[in-house]
């Protein structure tokens, strides 16, 4: 019997409890009547995807979930986003991620430039190109506001920190540190001057939308070294995500991409599209799926909970729905749906704390005694798994 896997990653989804909502948490507070019914056939519990000692990072916690140690593989965020963009980096070339920012008065406005799209963030990296005039730095447009910075014979061990971990802070505490690192706050203050009067701004001024007046530097490293994904699980695969990040994890492990029209990485993104899409793949003849949504991130991160519960809604309604209508297209099928950290609406950052997860067996339903899948009740079934690697051997191996 071939067995084909399904996995679904609700980024952010897991938070805390709120008074807003009666001390329940985004998720408990939300209809999700697909995974409640999904949740109560399946093994469900809490998996800690980043340990302790590791900042948790979407790069580190994906990882995690895909089978792979951190501790061994992962050389940093920016240069897996390089993977998913087709760009080719050289053995001393440092990739960094480039956050196009709002900043007011040295603080920390927003992370995102008001989630800028992604043509004008274009126009204003292909700005910075031909205006910075430095022969060992190149700078990559993305989606939206994640951008990239190649720095030929770079260094990497500078201090950095997430602007999403900072929004509202004084943005001199956490200016880059250590050596060379000069080099990059010189970078950052020379593009404010070319971003300052740019006619994106301005426009977005003008429609009262805060500019990208500034870009802020981090989550650097070399190129990675994996074994793939096939020689690791015997699998082939596929990816599928809106956000650069995903993408470049996928393909660094041989993962073939998807790319799904109407794929923002936001509230707005294409959520029937990604399922059917993952589906089809599975249909076709591929092993492995696994699908990344990152609205409930982002909308933990600008501290919105509402936009948050409709999120997570939207995941159940448009994404959940269609993985239970599919079961009985196939022999056999497993599915793994699991946030990659929380990001809690209080912090508007991630944690390492645990996180819900459920693995359904098409072959071998289970009866659980859950009235809904969230934080609490998959902690008080008591099952517990020690790291995202230690779930995705139980999620595959175990037959």
């Amino acid at each position: 019997m071939k067995t084909k896997y399904l996995v679904l990653i609700t980024d952010g989804m897991a938070d805390y409890p709120l008074e807003e909502i009666s001390g329940k948490t985004p998720l408990e507070e939300a209809k999700t009547k697909n995974l409640d019914f999904l949740a109560k056939k399946s093994i469900v519990g809490l998996v800690k995807t980043v340990s302790d000692d590791l900042y948790p990072g979407s790069d580190i916690a994906n990882l995690s979930i895909l089978g792979y140690n951190p501790k061994v593989y992962y050389t940093g965020r920016a240069p897996l986003e390089a993977f998913g963009r087709n760009i080719k980096l050289n053995k001393t070339d440092v990739a960094y991620r480039c956050n196009l920012v709002y900043i007011e008065n040295n603080i920390m406005k927003d992370f995102s430039a008001n989630h800028i799209s992604s043509e004008e963030a274009k126009e204003l990296i292909l700005a910075l190109n031909e205006n910075l005039l430095d022969e060992n730095i190149k700078f990559y447009s993305g989606v939206s506001y994640r951008n990239l910075m190649i720095w030929k014979n770079g260094e990497e061990n500078i201090k950095t920190t997430p602007p999403h971990d900072i929004q509202g802070e004084n943005i001199k505490k956490f200016l880059p540190e250590g050596e060379k690192a000069e080099i990059l706050i010189s970078i950052m203050e020379k593009a404010k001057e070319i971003l300052k009067n740019h006619p994106v701004n301005l426009k977005r001024i003008s429609e009262n939308k805060y500019p990208a007046n500034y870009i802020w530097l981090w989550g650097q490293g070399k190129t990675p070294n994996f074994p793939s994904f096939k020689e690791k699980y015997n699998l082939s695969g596929v990816i599928i995500s809106a956000v650069d990040l995903v993408k470049g994890l996928g393909k660094a492990l041989g993962l073939d991409l998807i790319e799904v029209e109407g794929a923002t990485g936001f509230i707005d993104t294409n959520y029937e599209g990604k399922i059917e899409a993952a589906i089809s793949a599975l249909k076709r003849g591929y092993d492995f799926a696994l699908v990344h949504v990152e609205a409930p991130d982002e909308c933990g991160h600008i501290g919105d909970l509402f936009l948050k519960i409709k999120a997570i809604e939207d995941i159940d309604k448009r994404i959940v729905k269609k993985i239970i209508n599919s079961i009985n297209f196939f022999e056999r099928i497993k599915v793994l749906i699991l946030p990659d950290h929380p990001t809690p609406i209080k912090i508007r950052t991630h944690t390492n704390d645990p996180v819900p997860f459920l693995i359904y067996d098409s072959k071998n339903e289970k009866e659980n005694k859950i009235n809904t899948f969230c934080e609490k009740e998959a902690k008080a079934l008591g099952v517990f798994i020690n790291s995202g690697e230690d779930l995705m051997k139980i999620f595959i191996e175990n037959e």
